[in-house]
């Protein structure tokens, strides 16, 4: 919408055909932009003249806000009308972040209340170490947390959520939910083929897979499909070879991997899968790979790494040679960290995340050693505690996931 805005001049008046007349009426016509069309926009203009930070360039002003925590976001944008524009809501600010091409690590982290059950997003600064949280997910139902399937593609801030179950009818969900950090905005997306809980789930190459899981029946599924996000549809590809919920899984080397786990009274050798998606084909896993899978696993340095479940056990990794796992030098996780975890990892840091949002950064270091003419890995970590505040002290954490903004 333009509104039109007539303004007088004064100028002599000249008779028609008389050699001074111009081209320049009397009445001018001023077309200027409604405030409707950008409000904050407008408002941002007319505020030009005042500095950001009194004594620095706005452009030096401005990425020193950017770096401030979210935090204090609450306490900081009552300073001013132009900071209120720039830390009055998530969107602006990390819009603006992307736009100065700011890539710093967020840990977000898929909880639930210990009581209630109830569940919620928390986003730990690993710059500043401070807390904050993200609109509610749009679930109607009541939810198991642990059903869920949590992914991301971290260098485009983009979090995924798939499947689930309805907790009060053992329902599996269908659902697919995709959250932007730089939009601060959850997004349904197109459902799965099959619903699932309890499932695989990774990211190869920007595509999504699924894998396994428990139907509707409560019964094990062998099916699989992946989600090209940018296109936004879900097709099957080859089926497992075998029914299987997940317990764990990883990408290495370009494959997933999926793991059943221990399951008690431990009788029987867990059931393991690989797919290669060049091939479109399902594999049985190693044996040592799957018998020693005992936790949850990232990898790091392209080695394949396992926070065991056994608590105060030290941290092992894959030695596909010899189809054996092998502890690491260095520290067990700390006495803090308690069961469940959420493991996640980034730039060679591995994230662990225990009951009342404890964090442990673990810090891997590597050194190739050379024996015999034979090049072999072998690694340390150093290990970090964040405390989580009081306030969130009754969460249990799900799921985690590092995003770059």
């Amino acid at each position: 919408m333009q509104r039109v805005r007539f303004s007088s001049q004064k100028a002599p008046v000249h008779k028609l055909g008389d050699s001074q007349m111009t081209l320049s009426p009397k009445f001018r016509l001023a077309v200027i932009q409604s405030s409707l069309l950008n409000p904050s926009l407008e408002f941002e203009l007319s505020l030009q003249g005042e500095p950001l930070i009194p004594g620095l360039p706005d452009d030096v002003a401005l990425s020193c806000l950017l770096r401030l925590p979210v935090e204090n976001h609450g306490a900081c944008r009552v300073v001013c009308k132009r900071w209120h524009l720039l830390l009055g809501n998530k969107e602006r600010f990390f819009t603006r972040r992307k736009e100065l091409g700011f890539k710093d690590p967020w840990l977000f982290v898929f909880a639930f209340h210990k009581c209630t059950g109830k569940i919620q997003w928390q986003v730990l600064d690993l710059t500043h170490f401070s807390w904050h949280t993200i609109p509610a997910m749009p679930c109607k139902d009541k939810v198991c947390p642990h059903g869920f399937r949590c992914v991301s593609i971290p260098r485009e801030g983009s979090l995924f959520v798939c499947g689930g179950m309805v907790s009060d009818v053992d329902c599996p969900l269908d659902m697919v939910l995709k959250y932007e950090i730089h939009k601060n905005r959850w997004t349904v997306m197109n459902k799965m083929n099959t619903a699932r809980s309890f499932f695989a789930s990774e990211v190869i190459n920007g595509m999504i897979y699924v894998a396994g899981g428990n139907s509707g029946d409560l019964f094990e599924l062998d099916s699989a499909e992946v989600l090209d996000p940018k296109k936004g549809n879900w097709h099957s590809i080859a089926s497992m070879g075998t029914n299987m919920a997940s317990y764990d899984s990883a990408v290495l080397n370009g494959k997933l991997l999926v793991t059943e786990g221990w399951l008690w009274p431990f009788f029987v050798s867990p059931r393991g899968q690989v797919y290669d998606p060049r091939t479109n084909n399902w594999e049985s896993m190693a044996v040592g790979l799957r018998e020693g899978w005992t936790g949850s696993s990232v990898v790091v340095y392209g080695h394949l790494f396992v926070v065991s479940e056994l608590e105060r056990m030290k941290l092992k990794v894959y030695d596909p040679d010899s189809d054996s796992w092998e502890t690491i030098e260095g520290p067990p996780l700390p006495e803090q960290i308690r069961k469940p975890f959420a493991v996640n990892a980034c730039d060679n840091k591995i994230y662990v995340v225990g009951r009342n949002l404890h964090v442990a950064v673990g810090y891997i270091s590597s050194l190739n050693q050379t024996s015999n003419s034979e090049k072999k890995w072998s690694f340390r970590v150093r290990w970090l505690v964040i405390d989580g505040p009081d306030r969130l002290s009754d969460l249990t954490p799900s799921s985690s996931q590092v995003l770059f903004a």
